[in-house]
């Protein structure tokens, strides 16, 4: 990514991480007066400008007797003196990547933000992600405009996933005289927004890059949250409820819900705790199996055994090496942001649940797919994520006009930072299967810990290794299945069963009465 974070030392010994100014290499750039000290809106708020000096702790929770003096960020917002004269800037707004709750109100609240507290008139949507930069597609973005907006799920600018030229960006930057880019999306976006920045600075300009992460799947480090994660919760209840109603409401009932989280669960973890319905929570960082003692086939069955219907939640990322086994040839593939498609497990579970079953137990299940996943982030964020995306806008647009680049806002422990974009993006955050959160699920849904028969497994995948391959099943005793990708919305799915038969949105299994009920099918988030 060609940047690092600036690191310094104050005069107490702490560590500050920070976030590139213009003056790095503008060194000259005259300041001005913030025009919010004669804004009547903030006029009763003391002490309201940020110092220089401010940081916030990365770690407030520490050990006594190791505790050093720790990392620490930019405390964001707004300060006294600024780079940009309000008649000069020109500000531009782009969003990358896949949808989620509060991009049109973090749209909106730049854009009004702008316009009210510091007098901008030029704002712009760049239209199409970052290829609308090189295809010069903008829109006149004003508070009429967006004044509605945040009523609404999805980007008021569209979005797109890969397209990115950073010569061909900084080149459109340069040429339509743009000082300010505030880049809303999530890691791989943040990553060319730095490259964007860099850029920037190795041609002299005055251009200041800020970046809003978004993720519907929490999995950003640093930060204490994504916007929209609260309201993608909320709505996987819809989801859950139903699956619960459903399977309570037949005998030998599964309702089985998949949620987003392509490599961290956090959002299959906290629909579980706030629902308190399911009994069975699978997340990518936990592996799981099948077959054996301890093994995912015998707690269904125990579970069934016990209550006569069960609800199973799980992550669109958990269970992906086990496909993959059992689909034998299948490669890998990934979409035009880099990302890995994943295979559906959903229909996964769904097949070898329903097989097993038959022929180990000789019982028929009532199983019911509910598939949510593109719908929980379609829709408006709610009450609380709308004043956190508020918080966010409003944070990057302080910071841009104090003169810092290259940064991104969020939140750490509560308060609101410029963080260095490397350090955002340099790994992503995953579920801690060691700490009290994941406890707390396990209590509540009484579901084993599949990771302990690991040894075994190993032992099982060794065994048939020596004994040559050609079997259908594979280690893990999962039906092998033939994978199939769809040349348009580049779905991997299993090849059905020959008695799987479609109607609509639903599909029948005749034998086991198994119905499969997916609001949406492309597999990419």
């Amino acid at each position: 990514m060609g940047s690092t974070s600036k690191v310094s030392a104050g005069d107490g010994g702490a560590v500050l991480e920070d976030v590139p100014h213009l003056t790095d290499w503008l060194p000259d750039l005259p300041t001005y007066e913030n025009p919010l000290k004669h804004n009547p809106a903030y006029a009763a708020v003391r002490q309201y400008f940020i110092e220089d000096t401010d940081v916030v702790a990365k770690d407030v929770v520490v050990n006594i007797n190791t505790a050093g003096d720790g990392v620490h960020f930019r405390r964001a917002g707004p300060r006294d003196k600024i780079y940009f004269q309000s008649e000069d800037v020109k500000a531009c707004i782009v969003t990358c990547g896949g949808l989620c709750p509060g991009i049109n109100t973090v749209i909106r609240e730049i854009v009004c933000g702008l316009w009210t507290q510091y007098g901008v008139r030029e704002i712009f949507g760049i239209d199409g992600g970052y290829k609308g930069f090189y295809s010069r597609n903008t829109i006149s973005l004003n508070p009429k405009v967006v004044s509605d907006i945040h009523k609404r799920g999805g980007t008021f600018l569209k979005s797109s996933r890969g397209g990115h030229d950073t010569k061909k960006i900084v080149d459109s930057i340069e040429d339509r005289e743009f000082n300010q880019v505030y880049i809303i999306g999530g890691d791989g976006t943040h990553k060319g927004a730095s490259a964007i920045h860099e850029e920037c600075k190795k041609r002299g300009l005055k251009v200041a890059v800020a970046g809003i992460p978004k993720t519907i799947d929490n999995d950003l480090d640093v930060i204490d949250k994504s916007f929209g994660f609260d309201t993608a919760v909320e709505e996987a209840q819809r989801a859950i409820n139903a699956a619960h109603v459903e399977a309570e409401s037949v005998h030998n009932g599964i309702g089985l819900v998949k949620l987003m989280g392509r490599y961290s669960g956090y959002i299959a973890l906290y629909a579980t705790l706030a629902s308190r319905d399911v009994d069975l929570c699978l997340i990518p960082e936990v592996p799981f199996y099948l077959l054996g003692p301890g093994g995912l086939i015998e707690y269904v069955h125990h579970r069934l055994k016990e209550n006569g219907h069960m609800v199973i939640v799980v992550a669109e990322g958990a269970g992906q090496e086990l496909i993959a086994e059992s689909m034998g040839s299948f490669k890998n593939l990934n979409d035009a942001s880099g990302n890995k498609l994943l295979l559906d497990v959903g229909l996964w579970l769904c097949q070898n649940l329903k097989e097993h079953f038959l022929k180990e137990f000789k019982e028929p299940l009532n199983l019911k797919y509910i598939d949510p996943t593109y719908m929980i982030r379609a829709v408006p964020s709610n009450a609380s994520d709308n004043v956190y995306c508020t918080l966010l806008a409003h944070s990057a647009i302080h910071g841009a006009m104090a003169g810092y680049c290259g940064f991104t806002v969020g939140p750490v422990n509560v308060r609101h930072c410029y963080i260095p974009i490397p350090r955002v993006v340099a790994k992503s955050r995953h579920v801690n299967v060691a700490d009290r959160m994941w406890a707390r699920l396990m209590s509540s849904t009484n579901q084993p810990s599949f990771s302990q028969y690991n040894e075994i497994i190993i032992q099982k995948r060794q065994e048939e290794a020596l004994r040559g391959g050609g079997a259908p099943t594979s280690a893990n005793g999962t039906t092998t299945m033939k994978a199939n990708v769809d040349e348009h919305s580049h779905e991997v799915t299993a090849e059905k069963p020959t008695d799987v038969i479609e109607t609509g949105n639903r599909q029948g299994f005749p034998k086991d009465q198994t119905e499969i009920s997916t609001q949406t099918t492309p597999a990419e988030a």
